[in-house]
């Protein structure tokens, strides 16, 4: 920092989509929490940044949409109208990771609401775009019985996955060439069984802290709700 920004180094990162997924009963009842971030890949020192910092924080992957749904804006919130992407994109293990991704541009939310995805119709195709960190600032106000009202800002930070390109035509669904249903069955029914791994460890983990002995979780028989 003191000797300014240019002489300092520059790096590239590449890099996969990675979840961090856990247990948590914050609030009661045991829940799964599951974060994308960056994982992996290798760190490059490099000699120029482009420009336009929108081509910096870039993503592409395969992605097999089971649903889009449209979220309306709050103007209270500071967020836009959306389209929240859902479905699985792959590890280099081809393992199944449920992500949601963002479109925020009206044709692009047209588009992948268009496609009617669903757990018994997915779309499997490419996607792009680019990853944002956003701090957004509200000024809250509430009235008072005298004085005049109080403000106060509230600060949170906004991490997502917006998607600004996809493949002109999706890949074929149930092929041999891309992927088939009994694939994806595999690979959910893995997916449980990953699930019920780290479940287990974590509640190992609790036992080792209080003493005490836990039993041994199962694989749900489900295989993700897909209906094929």
């Amino acid at each position: 920092m003191e000797h300014g920004v240019d002489v300092a180094a520059k790096l590239r990162v590449d890099s996969a989509i990675g979840l961090n997924e856990f247990y948590s009963d914050r609030n009661g009842t045991e829940e799964l929490v599951s974060t994308k971030r960056n994982e992996g890949g290798f760190v490059h020192t490099t000699t120029t940044l482009a420009s336009d910092e929108n081509l910096r924080n870039t993503f592409e992957t395969d992605m097999l949409i089971t649903n889009a749904r449209r979220i309306e804006a709050d103007e209270e919130r500071n967020t836009a109208e959306r389209v929240i992407v859902k479905g699985f994109i792959f590890d280099f293990r081809k393992a199944l990771l449920p992500v949601e991704f963002t479109a925020l541009t009206p044709g692009a939310m047209n588009y992948f609401e268009s496609l009617e995805a669903s757990e018994k119709n997915p779309v499997f195709t490419k996607v792009k775009g680019v990853q944002i960190s956003q701090t957004i600032t509200r000024k809250i106000t509430e009235e008072s019985a005298f004085d005049g009202p109080s403000v106060r800002e509230v600060t949170s930070t906004r991490r997502d996955f917006v998607i600004t390109s996809a493949s002109k035509e999706p890949y074929v669904w149930d092929d041999e060439s891309t992927m088939t249903v009994a694939e994806l069955k595999a690979g959910l029914q893995d997916r449980e069984t990953y699930l019920a791994t780290i479940k287990q460890r974590q509640a190992d983990y609790r036992a080792s802290q209080s003493g005490a002995s836990t039993p041994t979780a199962t694989p749900a028989a489900s295989v993700g709700g897909f209906n094929f």
